[in-house]
């Protein structure tokens, strides 16, 4: 009797069994089992098939946060054509930025190429945003509010204005380098004229040279152009300026204009002997950078009525004391020696 109730609950037992072995049979994918025992294949490891770099060129946007209603245009300049407004507590993704570093390049959905310019002063950023100059060697920062003309010089008509850090595209220089051409589209044939003085800029011997009627008349100097082993000296052409009418007349201050620029070129004893410029500054003292190339003598110094002129030396920044809201006159004159002497000069006059 006993070996029957066991055999009976063995049964039972193995009956109970069956149900769960069906189960497993039924619910487990056979493929894969299979693929999981297999050895892998060469053609799936990472080290055979790593993931494709990215693109060559690829920015990562900088995510920055509008401090204010600001203003998206197509070029990194107040007068620049708006596309667009973003409000005030809105994200922005930038992806590039001005020489100047003063205006952001975003991603604008809104915009035909899908990008567009805001000034940075409105855009808060966890840390400065690591991302590519747009524009460089072919662009100015304005330094201050400044008329663009349709010639190069102070006769010819205002066009209108740009603004302190606006940033200009350049297209040529006049002859003496005094004036930039740039691209303006609401002057003749698109082109308008700034004084150098108020811009910065680099490369500006490598513009062509353009006449007042924006006609190509002479070529720069490439920056990798060989240079001759006798170079040929040309008198510098007469710009006109004097002591009471100087080639440039720039007020500095902390608050406005902190730095200019001035090229410009002498000659003796047949061109033009000698250039001036005027400047103003509102503090006591200013860092005065001299560059020159030629072959010729020089004479260079600063003079402010009832003060002993202060000489200025060619490859050096000199830190010189002010009279403040004092006019200040820079003169540059070629010193005769007989033969042709040329000396091509710029000088940078800076607040410390």
């Amino acid at each position: 009797m006993k070996k029957y109730i066991s055999i009976l609950w063995l049964a039972i037992f193995c009956a109970g069994c069956s149900f769960s072995v069906d189960v497993i049979e039924a619910e487990t994918p056979t493929a894969l089992i299979i693929t999981s025992t297999l050895p892998p294949s060469p053609t799936l490891e990472p080290s055979e098939t790593p993931l494709p770099p990215p693109p060559t060129g690829t920015v990562l946007p900088a995510v920055g946060t509008t401090s204010t209603q600001v203003n998206v245009r197509v070029e990194p300049s107040t007068v620049g054509a708006v596309i667009g407004v973003i409000p005030a507590n809105t994200n922005v993704e930038i992806i590039g930025k001005d020489p100047g570093g003063n205006w952001w390049l975003i991603n604008y959905p809104q915009a035909a190429e899908g990008k567009g310019w805001v000034a940075a002063e409105f855009i808060t950023t966890a840390e400065e945003p690591n991302v590519p100059v747009i524009g460089e060697g072919l662009t100015a920062v304005v330094q201050q509010q400044i008329n663009i003309r349709s010639g190069p010089g102070t006769d010819f008509n205002s066009l209108g204005t740009v603004n302190a850090n606006d940033v200009v595209t350049l297209t040529g220089k006049d002859s003496g380098g005094a004036w930039l051409q740039i691209e303006f589209a609401s002057g003749p044939e698109g082109k308008g004229w700034v004084n150098a003085a108020f811009v910065q800029a680099t490369g500006i011997e490598n513009l062509p040279i353009v006449s007042s009627s924006n006609e190509v008349i002479g070529t720069g100097t490439p920056t990798n152009a060989p240079t001759p082993s006798t170079p040929v000296a040309l008198p510098a052409p007469n710009d006109g300026d004097s002591p009471s009418a100087p080639a440039v007349n720039v007020t500095l201050s902390a608050t406005g204009t902190k730095s200019f620029q001035y090229s410009s070129d002498v000659s003796s004893p047949i061109g033009d002997a000698e250039d001036w410029i005027q400047f103003t500054p509102s503090a006591g003292a200013v860092l005065v950078e001299l560059e020159c190339e030629g072959s010729g003598s020089y004479v260079a110094e600063i003079l402010v009525e009832g003060v002993s002129p202060q000489n200025l030396v060619c490859g050096r920044i000199i830190l010189i004391a002010m009279i403040p809201n004092t006019a200040h006159s820079i003169r540059f004159q070629s010193a005769p020696m007989g033969d042709l002497q040329y000396t091509r000069f710029t000088v940078t006059v800076t607040l410390p």
